[in-house]
């Protein structure tokens, strides 16, 4: 199952952009094997001053088609690194060929594109920079990876 992080805004270099390199590449070894990955990023414009409808289309257009889609939402979710972990082997298993994590921008996603979301997943009810929520979110994937391969990174 392939994976992409569609993300309102374009990552410059520096050490979020070093630990999302480095948390998508061991995704992309651990996760080879698990039929899960590789992942990449699909980075949508964030032009100031645009608005959450016109970041909404430019997400849409972005999520690649039949794909499964998970929003990240302080609404959302709280799910355990085993539970996401779950969810990603039940939807491999499902036969889903492609899976879309959106992350939106500084404001957030719109009631209608929240009400498209196969899933709505929250990291907890404060508010993180959407360029650390692509480390974070990177990480977990890596995570989940090493959960369902038995090796020990993930410790309970």
């Amino acid at each position: 199952m392939k994976v992409g992080i569609v993300a309102v805004g374009r990552q410059k270099a520096g050490p979020e952009f070093t630990l999302l390199t480095d948390y998508l590449t061991r995704f992309a070894r651990t996760g080879r094997a698990l039929g899960l990955g590789p992942a990449r990023v699909i980075e949508v414009e964030d032009k100031k001053g645009i608005g959450p409808a016109a970041e909404a289309d430019l997400l849409t257009r972005a999520i690649p088609a039949g794909a499964l889609v998970v929003m990240l939402d302080e609404r959302g979710q709280t799910l355990t690194s085993p539970q996401f972990a779950g969810h990603l082997a039940d939807w491999r298993d499902a036969g889903r060929q492609e899976l879309a994590l959106i992350i939106g921008g500084a404001d957030g996603l719109l009631p209608e594109m929240r009400a498209r979301a196969d899933l709505l997943l929250s990291f907890g009810p404060m508010v993180w920079p959407h360029m650390l929520v692509r480390v974070m979110l990177a990480e977990q994937l890596y995570r989940a990876a090493t959960i369902l391969s038995g090796t020990p990174y993930h410790r309970i």
